[in-house]
């Protein structure tokens, strides 16, 4: 692709104006000759927060059964072991689930770097 050229003329307009610029405004010509590029903070985004939503999920479906597993051994009450029952049936669903997609995740990039 071909340059755009800046004939003399134009080229000496622009010094004249950059030389106006800088004695008018010493403090922009100052920090426009000192200035760097900040930093970026990293923005939280919802694509990485639903990433992370089904491993949250699991983590406390695990929290719910340990609490009910130790509610139901104290009590024994029929109700708790049911729903202890429940959730930890729940719970490895969901965590076999995550395994399957992590599992076929990692085939997938195995097959496109090998």
């Amino acid at each position: 692709m071909d340059e755009a050229r800046l004939s003399a003329h134009e080229r000496r307009v622009l010094a004249e104006i950059e030389e106006q610029l800088n004695q008018q405004e010493a403090s922009l010509a100052r920090s426009l000759r000192t200035m760097r590029r900040a930093p970026r903070l990293p923005v939280p985004s919802i694509a990485r927060a639903r990433r992370h939503l089904p491993f949250l999920g699991v983590a406390a479906l695990g929290a719910t059964t340990l609490a009910l597993l130790v509610l139901a051994v104290a009590t024994e009450a029929r109700a708790l072991i049911w729903a202890f029952a429940a959730v930890w049936v729940l719970t490895l669903v969901t965590l076999l689930t995550l395994v399957v997609r992590w599992a076929r995740r990692r085939a997938a990039r195995s097959r496109t770097d090998g």
